[in-house]
């Protein structure tokens, strides 16, 4: 968090509770983009405040993150 300043916003790619501190101190300084989990199903409880604005899984963000080879 030394470099808070030194960006807009954060992608957190977890489905953990470690990153809850993290999570809640980037959304209450307006730092907080988006939080990727693996599974929607199956992501710590201590995320759940946050699934209404910030969550969202790999799954359907699939078509912004995929690697697509170019075509020669």
């Amino acid at each position: 968090m030394t470099r808070l300043s030194e960006f807009d916003k954060a992608v957190i790619v977890a489905g953990d509770g470690d990153y809850y501190c993290l999570v809640k101190y980037l959304e209450e300084q307006g730092k907080l983009r988006m939080i990727l989990v693996p599974n929607e199903q199956d992501y710590s409880a201590l995320l759940k405040p946050f699934a209404a604005g910030f969550l969202t899984g790999i799954s359907s963000q699939r078509k912004k993150l995929e690697y697509m080879k170019r075509a020669p």
